[in-house]
């Protein structure tokens, strides 16, 4: 049996994310990313590390914790906030106090535009973080080609401007600036420059694409090919920078975030802690239902007992959905934005957190498994008992020819193979698939009864009412209704009929009972239309060499061993012809297909 620790490696998400390891005081010691968090993790533990440290790492790790994000900038600027915070004794590029660059448009008349790595609540509006320092000056070069800014930090008040207090500098003269400081320039004029980068930076510069075009055409027009080939380069770095990220937003400071997705047994609830705007907690876990609590009620349980042990103060919560927690704390369910994406990262979280404990318990002990979806199907499904053993039947067929039809077999809720049946329609002439659904169940029942095989605790018939029908006849000739449960699934809306009753039954999209009905029904519609494609090729072969006036069946089973197919047999010359089948068949077949030559 795995260990826990091997476990938890199994059953990782091929996501990006950032993965935690703890040793045996529960310690957080290291902090990583990764583009592939399954990958990255089971490399650790998968080869040799030339590196000490690395070795005496892994030695130590007794739990991993991960957290999903959506992209592998997201998972860098993550792991960042992380360090910074646990301060993990194996990790070391990461602990001082250097942080990602901001794009700063400060809030002052005539706001100064500038690259910063501190985060100052003062009003100022604040873009990024960028992962890399480059883009951000590439950025801002670009922003100073386009537009002509003041540098210097006077405190340009209308005041000191009306008294003269400045006179204007160099750059006035190297015309980077347009001498705010003397009231040069007009407030309105600076201002709508400010609107135009604010756009620039969001990576919204549409409009001010066409004044950066044109630019380029006057360095073009008078020959200053150097200086327009540097915009054009600009502008192609620029195309693939990231302006903005999902993990950090200044503007989202003190929040937790909750969410909750849940099956019929369980709920499984993720917590966020945002602090600065920045990830700095997540824990998820599962909650098990025992009253058939809702959604709602297992989310306000868990946000009370979460924010008890983890002594959160947040004065604000964002949820998916409304929640009543009195009025001590508010409630947000955002709707757009980076608040939204934050609570469906969350959701993220949790979704994946439910497959690793579904894939931990298949690796751990799948009988449990199988009994927990035995169980729910037979309550979903309405049944008497657990359907252990179920057969589903398709038919096949074009405008009634070459009908054929399929049973596959499912076992403790997987294929059993060495058990699919194909059928070749025998009584029924035309398109009539409720005639060719009763000969298949009664021929299949009919067989099994003879033969004292066991028979199925459900037959699942791939159509509506009318296929039901013809399948539910079939078991009344054979003394067999009341014995085996019987139902139809509608291709359409995924409707699950049951005899005598014209109301279909809908599940719950997200049931494992609705997709281990699809799987059935789909996986007998692949093997009967195999069948059918298979049949007609071959009778698209044999006919064409059928046509041969005074050719035998054994002479074309010659002909296909030998050449494969009837394209073949076309091309082939005389001379191979006749080694295979003597000279008087050869000459039949050749002047058959080449009747013009001798």
């Amino acid at each position: 049996m795995p260990t826990p620790l091997e476990l938890q490696i199994k059953t990782l998400p091929n996501e990006p994310g950032v993965y935690q390891y703890f040793d045996k005081e529960d310690v957080i010691i290291y902090v990583g990313k990764a583009k592939n968090l399954k990958k990255r993790v089971a490399s650790y533990f998968n080869k040799n590390h030339e590196n000490g440290k690395t070795r005496v790492l892994v030695k130590k790790i007794v739990r991993i914790k991960h957290i999903v994000v959506n992209t592998e900038t997201d998972a860098l600027l993550l792991e960042n906030n992380l360090i910074k915070k646990y301060k993990p004794r194996y990790n070391v590029l990461l602990k001082d106090d250097k942080s990602y660059p901001w794009i700063c448009i400060k809030k002052e008349r005539f706001p100064r535009v500038f690259m910063t790595r501190r985060v100052i609540k003062d009003g100022s509006e604040y873009f990024g973080p960028y992962t890399s320092v480059k883009t951000v000056r590439i950025l801002l070069d670009l922003i100073k080609e386009l537009y002509p800014l003041r540098t210097c930090k006077f405190d340009l008040s209308h005041q000191n401007v009306n008294e003269g207090k400045y006179k204007v500098c160099l750059e006035y003269h190297l015309k980077n600036c347009k001498g705010a400081c003397e009231g040069l320039e007009t407030e309105t004029h600076y201002n709508n420059a400010i609107v135009e980068i604010r756009n620039i930076i969001k990576g919204n510069f549409k409009e001010s694409l066409e004044k950066f075009q044109a630019m380029m055409l006057v360095f073009a027009e008078n020959m200053e090919f150097e200086e327009a080939q540097k915009i054009k380069e600009k502008l192609y770095l620029l195309g693939n920078y990231q302006s903005k990220s999902t993990i950090i937003n200044p503007s989202i400071n003190n929040v937790d975030v909750f969410s909750i997705i849940s099956d019929e047994t369980h709920g499984y609830a993720n917590f966020l802690k945002i602090s600065n705007g920045s990830i700095i907690q997540s824990h998820t876990t599962e909650i098990k239902k025992k009253l058939d609590e809702t959604d709602k009620e297992l989310l306000e349980l868990f946000i009370v007992e979460i924010r008890q042990r983890f002594d959160s103060q947040s004065p604000e919560i964002y949820v998916p959905f409304k929640v009543d927690l009195g009025e001590i704390v508010k409630v947000s369910v955002p709707k757009l934005g980076d608040k939204k994406r934050i609570v469906e990262l969350s959701e993220r979280n949790a979704k994946y957190y439910r497959m690793e404990q579904f894939k931990q318990v298949q690796i751990v002990d799948p009988d449990r498994h199988v009994k927990r979806i035995m169980a729910q199907m037979k309550k979903d499904l309405r049944l008497h008992v657990e359907p252990r053993h179920i057969e589903c039947f398709d038919n096949s067929n074009i405008q009634g020819t070459h009908p054929v039809a399929a049973c596959v077999v499912f076992k403790d809720g997987k294929p059993s193979k060495k058990d699919y049946r194909h059928y070749n329609i025998k009584t029924v002439e035309g398109p009539d698939d409720f005639a060719s659904m009763e000969e298949v169940v009664y021929r299949r029942y009919k067989r099994l009864l003879e033969e004292e095989q066991p028979l199925p605790q459900l037959i699942i018939v791939d159509g509506g009412k009318g296929q039901l029908s013809s399948g539910l006849k079939a078991l009344d000739d054979l003394g067999l209704r009341g014995k085996i449960a019987i139902i139809g699934i509608a291709k359409r809306l995924e409707e699950i009929y049951y005899p005598g009753d014209p109301i279909p039954l809908y599940l719950d999209k997200k049931s494992e009972t609705l997709k281990i009905t699809q799987y059935l029904r789909n996986e007998a519609h692949r093997f009967g239309i195999t069948f059918h494609r298979n049949k007609r090729s071959k009778t698209a072969i044999q006919s064409e060499l059928e046509q041969i006036p005074d050719v035998g069946a054994q002479t074309i089973t010659t002909l296909l061993r030998k050449f494969k197919s009837a394209k073949r047999v076309k091309e082939a010359p005389f001379d191979e012809l006749k080694e295979v089948i003597g000279n008087s068949r050869a000459t039949k077949v050749y002047e058959y297909f080449h009747p013009q030559k001798k």
